[in-house]
């Protein structure tokens, strides 16, 4: 038996497609917009449109921005150019944005490395990172993608495809998180903290 309105229950459906929203949540989601004025249902479902028509990928280091121009990031005249972090997502430039101290600039990757996700080369932006990287001026390409396998894969086959071109590729360093305890940590991650330490 059905208990919602069809329309409504297609809007559920809708809402429990997004990530990390379970049917309840989509439910909750679906009876607020419900509740909206019409006026606010029109803003909300505008702000999507608009978002879907005018996002776009940054032509220089793939990352979203608005328009068929590069980023506010790669326009910009402060940062360093020499400098290309690397990232899996456009979200993980928001984290390194939102600490303020990172200058250089980024590259998106839209992804990482899964073989049995069936996610190859072709599927990820690495070859617009191997033309960026060819065109010169890079001196450092720092690896930031997550330390799980499939980050540690792609890391890996980056590296080794951009050795050619004499670049100095670097990763981040993994460790114990600020305020945790040694006896919570793993076996991996306190040989990554052993490998990363620093001179005081």
């Amino acid at each position: 038996m059905q208990y919602l309105p069809p329309a409504l229950e297609t809007l559920v459906e809708q809402f429990a497609r997004l990530p990390g929203i379970g049917r309840k949540s989509a439910q909750r989601l679906a009876f607020h917009v419900l509740n909206l004025s019409e006026e606010e249902a029109h803003a909300f479902a505008d702000a999507i449109m608009g978002a879907k028509r005018s996002v776009t990928c940054c032509p220089v280091c793939q990352n979203l921005t608005e328009g068929d121009g590069p980023c506010a990031i790669c326009s910009s005249f402060k940062r360093d150019k020499g400098v290309i972090c690397v990232v899996a997502d456009p979200k993980d430039v928001i984290a390194f944005e939102r600490s303020g101290e990172y200058n250089g600039v980024y590259h998106v990757l839209h992804g990482v490395l899964s073989p049995m996700s069936h996610v190859g080369p072709d599927d990820l932006k690495v070859a617009e990172l191997v033309s960026r990287v060819a065109q010169g001026g890079v001196e450092e390409v720092i690896m930031a993608t997550n330390p799980d396998t499939e980050g540690e894969t792609t890391a890996m086959y980056l590296s080794r495809l951009l050795q050619p071109f004499g670049v100095k590729v670097t990763r981040l360093a993994y460790g114990i998180p600020v305020g945790s305890h040694l006896e919570y940590a793993d076996e991996a991650t306190l040989m990554r903290a052993l490998e990363g330490r620093q001179r005081m």
